[in-house]
């Protein structure tokens, strides 16, 4: 048996898998994120580590001798957080998370400092990443600053309480603007930049490699002996070895909180000017590029709670029942917490467009759905246009269960999507399999295997033809928008 844990923005999820890759347990918590100010996004590690524990509780109440059976833990987590401990390894201040865009800033600062810095990491600095974060708290919280004595991601916030180690993945680390993604280590130029050495940072490791075990203390609490834990993987790259996207040229479209479009490369092949991300795979000797959205899944979470509809499945029936055969009336941006790819702009908003007396709820849900996949045919642009070859598509994430979402990208993207078994866990399932790879002699070919296709969902001929000329308005929409967002923009 093997163990998952994904710790995701909205909630963590655990998952079980046996040796045949059949799920055999999962467990699951809610988190919530903090907006203390305008254009801030934080959570507690604390938060963290308590929704890990109530979702390994929730299997150990389903199958209490499951976890004892149990031979490898890989973990799996939410890219890019800066979560800070002291010399005490007490938590200094709450995480600033990816999502976070009070540091566009320091991220010129930083490649001011670094002109290599684009060659160095294969990305643009923006506000998402680890370390503009901490220039920011060097300005802005110096006493905490101050008081760094490491530097960990999400997912290895929870290695560290489960195994006492100071550990990470190159995937995850690639998203810190740190690692030289080339040579898969620690760049010092790129820490020296702010303040910080290699101390402060975990040892590097392959995804599939085991960094530590079990700690006595939580084995037992777990149900569990004490077993290795691999050091997995940033949630997109974890998500990619769950349904097989390793090979070059596979991709996937992630619905999540955020929206990703992930393309394996089996060469590091670094092309920032779009807004695109370059990053190590947590396989070894394998790359990826991806372009991502802010808001993905959470833009339709946002309107059902602005519209006051029961549940999603309700409001998507309610979407389902209006007439695509022609455009819909209202176009949605969504870029309720900014934008990365293509744009890489923080002070970008939300906004509908053509709203009248007659709108209704419905109505905004589709343009909420459309202006998702509008955002996402932004990114498979940015991929095209960098010479990237797109062979097949699989969609993960919670908004893969909508198949109306899933007609809607189709013929946004003009690309026949793939829907396969435990795509809606897909994080938590790689980050099985990599546990599984630090344990055993099997390759990474063997075991990150593509899940058994439910279902396929291909472009539709009249869609695809009103959606191509609304993807232009929508394109039009927001270079028109773009100063007056800027102008917006909050005094902090």
């Amino acid at each position: 048996m093997y163990l998952g844990i994904d710790l995701g923005t909205s909630g963590v999820k655990v998952v079980v898998l046996d040796e045949q890759k059949q799920l055999v347990a999962q467990g699951s918590a809610p988190l919530e994120v903090s907006y203390p100010a305008p254009l801030h996004s934080e959570q507690n590690p604390q938060d963290w580590w308590q929704a890990t524990n109530v979702a390994i509780q929730q299997i150990k109440h389903q199958q209490p001798d499951l976890l004892a059976k149990v031979v490898a833990v890989g973990l799996s987590g939410q890219m890019h957080g800066a979560t800070l401990l002291d010399e005490y390894d007490n938590v200094i201040r709450p995480a600033i998370l990816w999502n976070d865009g009070r540091s566009q800033q320091q991220c010129r600062q930083i490649e001011q400092m670094v002109p290599e810095s684009r060659n160095i990491t294969g990305n643009i600095a923006m506000p998402g990443f680890t370390a503009p974060k901490i220039l920011w708290l060097q300005e802005h919280e110096p006493q905490a600053y101050q008081r760094i004595a490491k530097v960990l991601l999400p997912k290895d916030y929870l290695r560290f309480k489960m195994t006492g180690d100071y550990a990470s993945d190159m995937s995850d680390s690639a998203g810190t603007l740190w690692l030289d993604v080339g040579k898969r280590s620690w760049s010092d130029e790129m820490l020296q930049a702010c303040g910080l050495t290699q101390s402060h940072m975990p040892k590097l490791f392959e995804g599939n490699q085991p960094t530590g075990t079990l700690s006595a203390e939580i084995a037992k609490a777990w149900g569990m002996a004490e077993v290795p834990v691999a050091a997995g993987g940033g949630d997109n790259a974890a998500g990619a070895a769950g349904i097989g996207v390793i090979n070059p040229g596979d991709a996937f479209l992630s619905l999540g909180t955020s929206g990703v479009y992930f393309v394996a490369n089996e060469t590091y092949k670094p092309n920032p000017d779009g807004a695109l991300h370059t990053f190590c795979h947590c396989i070894d000797n394998t790359w990826h590029q991806m372009s991502v959205i802010l808001s993905a899944a959470s833009c339709l979470s946002w309107v059902i709670k602005l519209t006051g509809a029961d549940n999603e499945t309700s409001f998507l029936e309610e979407i389902s029942a209006l007439n695509f055969s022609e455009p819909g009336q209202v176009m949605f941006l969504p870029y309720l917490t900014g934008e990365r790819t293509p744009h890489n702009d923080p002070d970008a908003k939300g906004v509908f467009i053509g709203l009248t007396q007659s709108t209704d709820r419905a109505e905004l849900g589709r343009a909420v759905l459309e202006g998702v996949a509008f955002a996402f045919a932004d990114g498979q642009k940015s991929l095209l246009d960098a010479g990237t070859p797109i062979n097949q598509v699989s969609v993960i994430g919670g908004g893969s269960k909508s198949p109306l979402w899933g007609k809607i990208l189709a013929s946004v993207l003009n690309q026949t999507l793939i829907y396969r078994n435990g795509g809606d866990v897909g994080p938590a399932f790689g980050a099985a399999n990599l546990a599984r790879l630090a344990v055993s002699n099997e390759t990474a070919a063997s075991v990150c295997t593509s899940g058994e296709i439910i279902q396929t969902i291909g472009p539709d001929a009249v869609m695809s033809e009103f959606y191509a000329k609304q993807w232009q308005t929508y394109q039009q929409l927001y270079r028109s928008l773009k100063p007056i967002f800027r102008d917006l923009r909050p005094h902090i």
